[in-house]
């Protein structure tokens, strides 16, 4: 989906500011935005690495969760993010996968440490490191996105991968009000 976006929206950029997260837009109604924003990208270098660490985290999560609770995790992600890009920027017009791919790093980093494994020991670690301090560093970027989709993810991904819960139910619940909770903040943040 990412990339059919990306396609279609670097053939019109019109379409790519329509669906662009921007908080005056969501208050008057456009709320598809705070989903549609997380599949656009603003050139190569951005769909590029976003796709290529959600490929990366994909490939560990998945397998962990099953595709729809991969899915429900995602999303969260997505819409935590939305909610931080708007807390934080709400005039700020942004776009990209990358509230989502925090999330999964935070998923995976805290599926990791329930499990006993030492998160700076593995890749994770130091790759979520490195983007976070990117994240503050280089202009730009949108840190409510990102710190949003990363708290999103990490709590949600606490209760999809702990290994004393065996409800898969139960970790798509909290999924459904991670993603609740994110349009609610994310409207009151548009509005605000």
């Amino acid at each position: 989906m990412n990339v059919v976006v990306f396609v279609l929206t670097s053939a019109d950029g019109k379409l790519q500011t329509q669906l662009s997260l921007f908080g005056p837009a969501v208050a008057n109604g456009e709320w598809y935005r705070l989903v549609s924003s997380g599949f656009v990208h603003y050139g190569l270098l951005h769909i590029g690495f976003n796709m290529l660490l959600l490929y990366q985290l994909g490939l560990i999560l998945e397998p962990a969760l099953g595709r729809l609770r991969f899915v429900a995790l995602y999303f969260a992600a997505l819409l935590a993010g939305s909610f931080g890009a708007l807390l934080l920027s709400p005039i700020v017009l942004s776009a990209g996968a990358s509230g989502a791919v925090f999330g999964l790093f935070g998923a995976a980093a805290v599926g990791l440490r329930q499990r006993g494994v030492k998160v700076m020991q593995t890749g994770i670690g130091a790759l979520l490191v490195i983007n976070l301090i990117l994240t503050f560093a280089v202009p730009g970027i949108s840190v409510g996105a990102h710190v949003g989709g990363l708290v999103g993810g990490a709590l949600t991904g606490w209760f999809m991968l702990h290994p004393a819960r065996q409800s898969k139910l139960a970790g798509a619940g909290v999924a459904a009000v991670v993603i609740a909770a994110s349009v609610v903040g994310a409207l009151s943040a548009a509005h605000g």
